[in-house]
């Protein structure tokens, strides 16, 4: 399988996290995206692992430098991902799994879509949206985790709303409806980028 940039996005509760966590399992040759943050690190976080750790005058160095693929601010911290490490994993023949959202996912499409022809990045790249069966579907698995408040709750289903209303802006769309189906899907998407060239 030639290596693949593989970007997936969905709203919160869709299950993504589950299956991107599938994926890096069955699939050894598939390695996760490591984000840079300003935040500091929580509970058992380990540096070059779970996060780069940078500093905010660290992160805005990288900025000035164009070393961000996509990078944004939440919460009052700074997210970003880095190309050298992407770049480098593909070169060895990696495939690279990019879990972040829809704002982020536009930044890493249109930073790849400057890259000329026959660049790695660009010929590997396959970018995947997971949505909900609905909206209500969505609401009830939240209600089923507990953990959102209702104004929490709100707010997240107001994010998904915009979320979902980008979902074509991804050249993949899966509903996760069924696990087991929807986690099929993936791998057929995937397999078919990896095969053709």
């Amino acid at each position: 399988m030639r290596p693949l940039l593989i970007v997936m996005s969905a709203p919160s509760g869709a299950g993504k996290t589950t299956l991107c966590d599938r994926l890096l399992q069955d699939y050894p040759e598939i390695t996760y995206s490591v984000s840079c943050t300003t935040r500091a690190p929580r509970g058992l976080e380990e540096d070059c692992v779970d996060y780069f750790f940078l500093t905010p005058a660290a992160f805005a160095e990288r900025v000035a430098a164009g070393r961000f693929m996509e990078h944004a601010t939440v919460h009052g911290n700074r997210y970003g991902t880095l190309r050298e490490p992407v770049e480098e994993a593909l070169a060895e023949g990696q495939s690279v799994l990019m879990d972040i959202d829809v704002e982020g996912a536009a930044q890493v499409r249109a930073f790849v879509e400057t890259l000329p022809a026959g660049h790695l990045m660009r010929d590997g790249f396959v970018d995947i949206f997971v949505r909900p069966p609905s909206l209500a579907a969505l609401r009830a698995r939240l209600d089923g985790r507990g953990e959102d408040s209702e104004e929490a709750m709100e707010i997240r289903m107001e994010n998904a709303a915009g979320e979902m209303a980008r979902a074509d802006e991804f050249g993949h769309q899966i509903v996760n409806d069924h696990l087991e189906t929807a986690y099929r899907e993936l791998v057929e998407v995937i397999e078919e980028a990896g095969r053709a060239y």
